[in-house]
């Protein structure tokens, strides 16, 4: 881990040669400053793509389970299990950018904690700690461990209606 601390510090921070040294530690300062504001920003924004992203799949697949029932309830159809197969596959896929979005974040705030290395404060790093770094369950649960169940839950229903609507499926009378 402190490997990939310092590659990570060495990665961030620029060393400036003696022919083209920063013009003051003040200016630095502040340039570091607005960089970490910056980049703070970045990461919220990534939070709120994924909230986007997350209410697009969520509306896809309540309004494609609630097509099957309306449709399957009017009338009988050889092809409605290709319904439920593409609930299966956008389901898979949501769980698959969720996870994605887990990964960017964590490296965002892995930069944002050594950033607060060389600030005043360090707000991240302390509100993370505070919470054990996540590995204490009672105090705090990620969103993502939560968040990754929801695309299963579809998969789940869609699987049901995949096997309730395919023609030639044989257990389809157990249910």
């Amino acid at each position: 881990m402190a490997e990939n601390t310092d590659q990570l510090t060495a990665k961030l921070f620029n060393q400036f040669p003696p022919e083209r040294p920063y013009a003051t530690n003040e200016k630095q300062q502040a340039h570091l400053l607005e960089q970490y504001k910056l980049y703070v920003e970045m990461a919220d924004r990534v939070s709120a793509r994924r909230q986007t992203a997350n209410s697009y799949f969520l509306s896809i697949n309540t309004a494609l389970v609630g097509f099957v029932g309306y449709i399957t309830s009017k009338e009988s159809g050889d092809y409605y299990w290709l319904l439920p197969v593409a609930g299966m596959a956008l389901s898979y896929l949501w769980y698959r950018l969720i996870r994605s979005y887990r990964d960017l974040n964590t490296a965002k705030f892995k930069v944002i904690h050594e950033i607060e290395k060389a600030l005043p404060l360090s707000p991240y790093d302390a509100e993370w700690e505070s919470i054990g770094r996540g590995e204490q369950p009672k105090a705090y649960k990620p969103f993502t461990h939560i968040e990754t169940g929801v695309p299963w839950v579809f998969i789940f229903l869609h699987v049901f209606v995949f096997v309730r609507t395919a023609p030639w499926c044989s257990i389809c009378s157990w249910f």
